[in-house]
């Protein structure tokens, strides 16, 4: 039997790391710049974290999860987003007592049971910034304001920010209940999808976050209440503050009323980062919000909070997309080749000391013939060949190739490292 990687899961296969390398290392020195510090959580955790964070009537709960009872009968989920498992450190660690707020960031493999489809994965890796502890909307501002950074830092092009307000718990309600007027009709017209007819039950908000196209729901959605002109007056001075720390920024965003995302622990300020032009949820390379009332929900003190979570995988796609080119990975320094049974234990000496300097060698197979072992230098893509027979363990010096160019010097043992064999070729 052949297996194969489990469906809605991908192999990161050596020739696609170099992507992968340039996102995650932009992504933490961008993070750093601000001041951000990393943290590494469990994939997994108590399955209750979720329900009580993400929302009993989410589709991530309620469709999405991995869930399993472990052999002690605890039930447990695989992390499907990481803001509930960095909230629960914060509780559990006493960060509360750190200098406040606390910047961290993190990176984490997410799993969700989704339509596997270009850019959305059942598995896939995340990097997430959360600020704790501090409610100024300077605060989201600075969010934001990295979020935007590290895509132009990206290379990428041609996105565009969407910003909402949600409001909090206090003028919610109002706004819930003006949703509830609208759809009343349209769920009993039986003009709304299955989901939607569910939501509007249960958490009404979600029907502004339905994808179905085979109902009217994305008509009716257009023409819904808007959140923000529900917002109390400090929810209102909080996203005009916003608004206005992101223009005087120089950062450029669209109004999007129907930017409620899909986890309920969302408050005032909510952002996505999408490619322009490009439709479907899966484009969403970056989104998140204001989480101010879920400490509460997990136990904690009532705490303020803020962050987004960035899909790696995505990043890559619009790094292709936009065939953003990357310097080519390079092969190793130096293969060493011998050619006989005697210099090849001359060149397991010579390839560790080199090691031990710093330089990237590796062994050549055994049992081939030169030309075979320079074939095999050559497809790895060397940039030197250490040639070592007899006559090299002998005189303790070793044939020297560049095979870019190749031309070919001696150099003894203890002169065999990069700086002075670039300086021996000129």
């Amino acid at each position: 039997m052949r297996f194969k990687a489990p469906r809605g899961t991908h192999d990161i296969l050596p020739a696609e790391q170099k992507h992968w390398r340039f996102v995650v290392d932009r992504a933490e020195k961008v993070a750093r710049t601000y001041g951000y510090r990393r943290i590494d959580t469990p994939v997994f955790e108590q399955a209750g974290l979720f329900t009580r964070s993400v929302g009993a009537g989410t589709d991530i709960v309620e469709k999405e999860t991995y869930t399993f009872t472990d052999r002690g009968g605890e039930e447990l989920t695989l992390c499907p987003e990481g803001t509930a498992s960095v909230c629960r450190a914060y509780i559990e660690h006493g960060m509360q007592s750190w200098p406040q707020p606390v910047r961290l960031f993190y990176f984490s493999p997410i799993f969700r049971y989704e339509r596997p489809q270009s850019g959305r994965f059942r598995q896939h890796y995340q990097f997430g910034v959360e600020v704790i502890g501090d409610s100024n909307p300077a605060v989201d501002a600075e969010v934001i304001e990295l979020a935007w950074r590290l895509s132009k830092e990206l290379g990428l092009t041609d996105l565009d920010l969407l910003l909402n307000s949600i409001g909090c718990k206090n003028c919610r309600p109002g706004y819930l209940l003006a949703l509830r007027e609208y759809f009343h009709p349209f769920v009993i017209q039986g003009k709304v999808c299955p989901d939607c007819r569910v939501r509007s039950e249960r958490n009404i908000l979600r029907m502004l976050d339905c994808k179905r196209t085979d109902f009217a729901c994305q008509d009716l959605i257009v023409d819904a209440p808007v959140t923000t002109q529900h917002l109390c007056n400090d929810c209102h001075d909080h996203w005009d503050m916003t608004k206005q720390h992101l223009n005087n920024l120089g950062i450029p965003f669209l109004v999007t009323h129907r930017l409620v995302r899909g986890l309920d622990y969302y408050s005032r300020t909510t952002f996505e980062i999408q490619p322009r032009g490009i439709q479907g949820a899966q484009t969403t390379i970056l989104g998140g919000g204001r989480y101010d009332g879920l400490f509460d929900e997990l136990g904690g003190p009532s705490t303020p909070g803020i962050g987004f979570g960035s899909g790696i995988e995505r990043w890559v796609l619009g790094l292709q997309r936009q065939e953003i080119a990357l310097a080519v990975d390079m092969g190793p320094t130096a293969v060493v080749i011998s050619q006989s049974t005697q210099a090849q234990a001359y060149a397991v000496r010579l390839s560790a000391r080199l090691r031990d300097e710093g330089i990237e060698a590796i062994l050549a197979p055994q049992g081939r013939s030169l030309r075979g072992q320079m074939r095999h230098a050559s497809a790895m893509g060397a940039e030197y060949a250490l040639i070592v027979g007899d006559d090299e363990v002998s005189r303790e010096t070793v044939q020297v190739k560049q095979m870019a160019t190749g031309r070919q010097i001696a150099a003894s043992y203890g002169e065999v490292h990069m700086k002075l064999v670039a300086e021996s070729f000129g």
